[in-house]
Parts: C-alpha cells; sequence; structure tokens
C-alpha cells in the first residue's frame, strides 16, 4: 500500500495471548446460515478504489449486498472510529485494518473470528499475509496487500562507476563508499523510520514481539536487532546516508537529481518515486534486496492490510465472502492496482497485466517481476505487539536522533524496549524479562 499516516505489516499469535490477559471476547451476535436470505453489510476503508470494486462485486453477487463507507485512514480517525463503534454496537461489519494495528484491534475484542469461513482460502495467500490475520486457530479476516522489499537504485550513478546492485550488505557498503567518494554530494541512502526500519529487521529475523509462556516478550534490543542497528549506524558514521527525510521535499529532490542513489523499500515505493521524483525517469531500476550472507534470499515486508470482520456482524459469513473475493477477484484487484497501488496478497495475482508491463520510468524493467520472486520469500513469523502506536512513535523519536548523529540506534532500540515494556505493564499485561 502507498505511504499512509500508519503503516501496514503482520501479526503472529501473540494475539492470542493479549485476549487472554485483556479477558476480552471477539465473537459476534449471529450468523448468515441462522439469519437466511439475502445478506447485506457495511465496509469501512479508506484506499482508493474499494467504492469501485464494491460496485462490482455488487453487480455480480446479487444475494449479497456491500454498502462501502469511506472513512479518514488509520491514525487520522478512521481506527478511533472504527473502535467507537464497535463499543457502541452500531459498527460496520467489515473494517480496513493494516496489520500492525490489527493485534490492538483483537486485544481490545473488536474482532471476529471467521475461521470457519475463511481457513478453505489460505492456501490462496503467501504465508506472510496469511499470518496476518491468522491467531493460533483464530482468523479475523483476510489479506488484502502485501509489501515484500526490494532495492530500489539509480542505475544511471551505478552505472557511471562501473557498479553492479550490490548482492550483499557488505557489497552496499562498498557501493556507499565508491559512490560518496566519487562525489561527497551523493549518498547511498537516508535515514529509514517506523516500519521502513521495520521492514530491515524484519529481512534479518531481527523480531520485536513474541511470546514467552504467558507473557509479552519485547526483543527490539536482542542481539539480533543489535546487529541491524550496528549496520546502518556503520553507515552513519561513514558519511553517506543524506540527511534529507523519508518523504520530504529534499528526498524527492535528491532522488530526481541523483543524489541520494538507493531506496530499500517495499513494492508500493515505485509509486512513490515515481510520484515524487519525475526528474529520475528512465535513471532508476530495481533488483532484490540485498543478503546479509551470499546465498541467503530473505525479504523483509513493509505494509500490508486485512479486511476484517468486526465484532458483532451478523453476517460473518458472507463478509468472509466478500472479504476474499476483494483480495482475489482479478477485475476488482486490478482497479485496487490501478487506483491504490496495492500489491496482491494472494499467489495468483501477481501476474495481472498490471504488474507484469515494462514501465518506462524504470528504463523499461518489468519491476514487479522482482517483488513477485520476493513476495513468497517474506519471512512468515513476524510478530507485531498490542501498543505500536506508541512503540512506533518512541522508536521513531529515537531514530530521528541517530539519523542526525545524536545518540545512536542501538540506544533508541533499548530506550523504544524500555518504554514498550512500561506500557504494556501499565495496561496490565503480563512481560517477560
Amino acid at each position: 500500500m502507498k505511504k499512509l499516516p500508519v503503516r501496514s505489516a503482520a501479526v503472529a499469535g501473540a494475539v492470542t495471548l493479549a485476549l487472554l490477559l485483556a479477558g476480552c471476547s471477539g465473537s459476534g451476535s449471529g450468523s448468515d446460515t441462522e439469519s437466511g436470505g439475502k445478506a447485506s453489510m457495511t465496509f469501512w476503508g479508506w484506499a482508493p478504489g474499494y467504492a469501485d470494486a464494491v460496485k462490482e462485486f455488487n453487480r455480480t453477487h446479487p444475494d449479497v449486498q456491500v454498502t462501502y463507507q469511506q472513512v479518514q485512514p488509520g491514525a487520522k480517525g478512521g481506527y478511533q472510529k472504527t473502535l467507537n463503534a464497535v463499543q457502541a454496537g452500531n459498527a460496520p461489519c467489515l473494517a480496513q485494518l493494516g496489520y500492525e494495528t490489527l493485534p490492538s484491534f483483537a486485544a481490545q475484542g473488536a474482532l471476529q473470528d471467521v475461521a470457519e469461513y475463511a481457513e478453505s482460502g489460505k492456501g490462496d495467500f503467501f504465508d506472510a499475509a496469511w499470518n496476518s490475520v491468522s491467531v493460533a486457530d483464530a482468523v479475523y479476516g483476510i489479506p488484502v496487500d502485501s509489501g515484500p522489499m526490494a532495492l530500489f537504485y539509480n542505475k544511471k550513478v551505478f552505472d557511471s562507476l562501473g557498479l553492479k546492485p550490490p548482492a550483499t550488505w557488505d557489497e552496499y557498503t562498498a557501493a556507499a563508499e565508491r559512490i560518496h567518494a566519487a562525489d561527497p554530494h551523493t549518498y547511498i541512502s537516508s535515514p529509514y523510520l517506523d516500519y521502513d526500519y521495520a521492514g530491515l529487521a524484519w529481512q534479518a529475523d531481527a523480531s520485536w514481539f513474541g511470546v514467552d509462556g504467558d507473557s509479552w516478550k519485547v526483543t527490539l534490543a536482542s542481539e539480533q536487532n543489535r546487529k541491524v542497528a550496528d549496520y546502518w549506524q556503520g553507515l552513519v558514521g561513514k558519511g553517506v546516508i543524506s540527511g534529507a527525510p523519508m518523504y520530504d521535499q529534499a528526498w524527492y529532490k535528491g532522488l530526481g537529481d541523483g543524489s541520494i542513489a538507493t531506496v530499500v523499500g517495499a513494492v508500493w515505493q515505485a509509486g512513490v518515486i515515481k510520484g515524487g521524483a519525475k526528474d529520475g525517469a528512465g535513471q532508476w531500476a530495481v533488483a532484490p534486496m540485498p543478503q546479509w550472507s551470499a546465498g541467503d534470499d530473505r525479504t523483509g515486508n513493509a505494509g500490508g492490510s486485512a479486511t476484517t470482520v468486526l465484532k458483532g456482524c451478523e453476517t460473518p459469513k458472507a463478509a468472509t465472502e466478500f472479504a476474499h473475493w476483494l483480495s482475489t477477484d482479478s477485475t476488482a484487484y486490478g482497479i485496487l492496482v490501478d487506483k491504490a497501488g496495492l500489491y496482491p496478497a494472494a499467489r495468483t495475482l501477481t501476474g495481472l497485466p498490471q504488474l507484469t508491463a515494462a514501465d518506462p520510468y524504470f528504463g523499461g524493467q518489468k519491476i514487479y517481476d522482482v517483488f513477485a520472486d520476493a513476495a513468497p520469500k517474506v519471512n512468515a513469523g513476524w510478530t507485531w505487539g498490542p501498543v505500536m502506536t506508541k512503540t512506533s512513535a518512541d522508536l521513531n523519536d529515537g531514530l530521528g536522533k541517530a539519523w542526525a548523529g545524536s545518540g545512536t540506534i542501538t540506544g533508541a532500540l533499548r530506550t523504544t524496549q524500555d518504554k514498550t515494556v512500561a506500557e504494556l505493564k501499565r495496561q496490565g499485561l503480563s512481560v517477560s524479562p
């Protein structure tokens, strides 16, 4: 998904723990098999193209009718509106949720388990995407999109120095030094925050959360996370990281004029770069994400959302059928690709015409071939915690200072871990030492 105020990723079995400790229930109030007849439901979301996809569904499914209502994106009010509606007992059946937000909704009992209707479609989706909506034996919705990562690089800059796309992070460092030495005003990369940084950790199996018995385990300061942090801190020390914040006008300018030569990012970054750095047209290309060890084949993820079934939905079977259709129908998903730039979580849709064409901006490269290869290689074991709004805010504060040379990335992770643990305890959740 394109960059939104709240980014997307995956969730795992820790939600079950959160539900138990929070004492919440996510069961619904009825089912379509009990009511019979024509089913109708409401769907809240914000992604461009959803309204048109719903119209297509209603046209082809006369026995199930969906009313789409657009809400503000996630942190701009959509999530709070949805939670308020659930608590008031007047929520819609379906809502768009970023993967990283799903644990907090589940912990508050705002979601309904639809495993009995959804499990048969599990094989249609990439493992990491499916695990983002499934918790132990519970399933809370259907995955929509994913954010497999790759290396966007300025081919013109690389070619001018006889450089190839780096296959390992060591080679990435070498390329950084070579590029900056050739022109001190050119940099290899720029600062990463929140879920963009999480994707770097994700690739390295540097998890942030887990479950230890009956407790949450917070692992932002783990040895594996220190490895990732120390690597990027080393690039800061070498002076090869641009000071332009991602998504700032200075960042787009750097991408356009070649002074920022790479972006390690998710598939949706293609649209961001094309839209914001038009002067770079024809200069950029895409290669697989560099690996920690030669011969490895691991990919990070930054992005993704689900169509979730909310507590109180009286037609959970029909709601799940609609959600599955939205994520797997080629016509509907083509609309979402065209209008929202989404990349499918469904295995069968990576061959859509929109995702197989040559892209003039990227020199005629069929860039989505790189992401189609990467998507199945995203680690399916990543877990998000139940207080990600605070965790990401605290981490961004520390990372921003570290990238600017005040403090370290390792220190930012340690401070964020301490603050996250304190918040979990404040909320009455058990935390493993």
